[in-house]
């Protein structure tokens, strides 16, 4: 019975080491050469969410950033310009995106060119969004957490979308 236990015990941190995440392919990739990292943790957005009004710019007017900002926990970007990680980099955020049960929220293609959006969460409540852009010699990924309105996000996505 112990041995049991002792195997199923490892078989759980055997599979928890293969999960990644954000966090994790940001770790791996934004230290390569051609490669341009961004980390914001979730004190600045702490800090970002005390200012009293953030707003963007769009064709019809501004708008108020803050109510999606002040949810948020972390945010992960990479920018590679180096053809070797590209497609490793790009099938890793698929296989995230794969075993996270993300929902494929926008996809374009133009000139060979794919970015893709995808969020994890419920009707209510977003959890995770993240962002794939696949060009002919750049990746793109950003991978932002938090607990995010998702009537409040549709609509910052949409004014900027326009």
């Amino acid at each position: 019975m112990k041995r049991i236990a002792f195997l199923a015990a490892l078989l759980l941190v055997t599979i928890g080491s293969f999960a990644q995440d954000g966090k994790s392919i940001y770790q791996k990739y934004s230290d390569a050469e051609n490669v341009s990292a961004v980390y914001i943790s979730p004190a600045m957005f702490r800090l970002i969410g005390k200012l009293p009004e953030i707003t963007a710019d769009t064709e019809d007017g501004k708008v108020d950033l803050t109510p999606v900002i002040s949810t948020l926990t972390g945010m992960y970007v990479i920018d590679s310009h180096n053809q070797s990680i590209n497609s490793a980099l790009a099938s890793e955020v698929k296989k995230f995106i794969t075993s996270g049960k993300y929902e494929l929220l926008m996809e374009a293609k133009d000139n060979g060119q794919t970015m893709r959006m995808y969020t994890l969460g419920d009707e209510k409540i977003v959890n995770s969004f993240v962002m794939l852009a696949l060009e002919n010699d750049e990746t793109t990924f950003i991978c932002i957490d938090g607990k995010m309105n998702r009537k409040d996000l549709e609509k910052v996505l949409a004014e900027q979308m326009k």
